[in-house]
């Protein structure tokens, strides 16, 4: 579940990290994860591979932080060979148990193999009433299973065979890293919805959802694994197969806004530059006459630099963060709650008092952190506080791996901007269009009939069919499906 006190973002799905012919490969992938850690924070694991050791598997995977499962030489020790793969969660279907926690793992005929999943299965559930009823047996609620059991139902001979026709009867988005007893693999869906990109380590192979996980360990990247690609990397190199007819790519721009990290470069992009363009867009579309940009820390400052740069007005930081308010801190009793959002933020009361502010954020998804941030600047002392949201409004669920709340609990489902600045109680707010956000990204607009993003969080254009979801996804809908494991905030 979202922090108490970090309710008001959408939550980043997971991170994957997969490693090919390395003497410290299971060292490479912690890491690696390390640097991967704000894409999930519930628990992490690791397999390992020993190819020169009749093929073995090694496994560890627990609850919480990387450091705090990784991190000793013990642990590491253990996951021997030269080849491993990992993930870390932030649980999108499934609850967090260590029976869901990724990779996961099957033994089949033809060996070993384990499997890391970054997006979410839209079909997953249709799929897996239909292999129970075949008498398949689940581990666990993670829809990352029904790879593993449809792998073992395909009819192809070779693995290579069975994973196509697998990729094939799946809907949905989907990076995925792959260990076999010879082989990492790595596989985007048809439309490149989530990230994954190639890297290089001397003669090692790796695969990451972002190149700051290839920074951390001084791999260079190479390039993005193309949407509807299988890369696979052996003691013969690297190939690639297409099996998939071109479609165009449909990459989720709220990786740009908010999920990736800004030292990152994504689609070719620095994630900072993007985010500081977005700032700038915002300040050309919405104005505001006052005496100073401030952040909320830590999300929104590159485009509160971008917005500053761009108004004219400076930018200061009106608000401090407390880096140290962990996942676990403490079980909220009510008393504690009311404390509020002072536990992360505290205002820089020096700084606001008399002034008019303008606060920048990434995202309205609640409305109830914003609320609380707005009445912690007012009581510091600040004359009016006008807030500018460095993306469209929030007004659609999320079904492709991002962790959002059924669409009646999203503020801008609900209200229009004028109601939503009237309950978080600003001066003023802002959002940017979609066209402004399209602009940051380099395109002249968003195209209506054939968006070159996946946008559906703001517009509701849904790219990859919701089976198990209807063709109009209602949270009743949700509610019951909630039964079978499907976990929203």
């Amino acid at each position: 579940m979202p922090h108490p006190w970090d309710q008001d973002h959408l939550h980043e799905e997971c991170g994957i990290f997969g490693i090919y012919g390395h003497t410290d490969a299971a060292a490479h992938v912690a890491l690696g994860l390390h640097a991967l850690q704000h894409r999930g924070q519930e628990a992490a694991g690791i397999v390992s591979c020993d190819h020169e050791n009749d093929g073995l598997f090694y496994v560890h995977k627990a609850l919480g932080l990387v450091g705090d499962s990784f991190s000793a030489e013990s642990v590491i020790g253990q996951l021997k060979g030269m080849s491993a793969i990992g993930h870390v969660r932030y649980s999108t279907t499934g609850d967090t148990l260590l029976r869901n926690v990724q990779p996961l793992f099957a033994e089949y005929h033809f060996g070993g193999f384990a499997v890391a999943h970054n997006g979410n299965l839209t079909n997953a559930q249709t799929l897996r009433q239909k292999l129970v009823e075949r008498g398949c047996i689940f581990q666990s609620t993670s829809d990352t299973e029904v790879i593993i059991h449809l792998i073992a139902m395909a009819k192809g001979g070779t693995l290579m065979e069975r994973l196509v026709e697998t990729l094939k009867q799946i809907e949905g988005a989907y990076s995925l890293v792959a260990l076999t007893q010879d082989s990492v693999i790595g596989i985007r869906d048809p439309l490149g919805v989530r990230p994954l990109v190639i890297g290089k380590l001397g003669d090692s192979h790796i695969f990451a959802s972002e190149t700051c996980a290839l920074d951390i360990i001084g791999a260079q990247y190479v390039r993005e694994v193309k949407p509807g690609e299988i890369v696979t990397v052996n003691k013969s190199g690297m190939s690639s197969l297409m099996p998939f007819a071109p479609s165009k790519q449909r990459f989720c721009v709220f990786e740009y806004v908010y999920f990736a990290r800004p030292d990152s470069r994504v689609e070719e992009k620095s994630v900072y530059d993007a985010r500081k363009r977005i700032g700038i867009e915002l300040a050309k579309e919405s104005p505001a006459d006052a005496d100073m940009i401030v952040p909320v820390p830590d999300s929104g400052v590159p485009a509160a630099i971008g917005y500053a740069n761009e108004s004219g007005i400076p930018f200061d930081l009106g608000i401090i963060r407390n880096h140290y308010v962990g996942r676990t801190f403490i079980e909220p009793t009510d008393q504690v709650r009311n404390l509020g959002v002072k536990l992360k933020h505290n205002a820089n009361a020096a700084s606001l008092r008399g002034k008019r502010v303008v606060l920048v954020d990434d995202s309205i998804v609640r409305g109830t952190t914003s609320k609380k941030i707005v009445a912690m600047v007012r009581e510091a002392g600040a004359k009016e506080v006008h807030m500018r949201i460095a993306s469209p409004p929030t007004t659609h669920s999320c079904f492709y791996g991002v962790d959002t709340p059924e669409r009646d609990k999203l503020l801008a489902a609900k209200h229009s901007v004028e109601e939503m600045a009237k309950l978080i109680g600003v001066d003023s707010l802002a959002f940017l269009s979609i066209d402004g956000l399209y602009r940051a990204m380099g395109e002249a607009k968003r195209e209506a009939g054939a968006p070159q993003y996946c946008d559906a969080c703001f517009t509701g254009d849904y790219p990859i069919a919701l089976t198990d979801f209807g063709d109009t996804p209602a949270p009743k809908r949700l509610s019951r499906l909630n039964v079978s494991g499907r976990k929203f905030a």
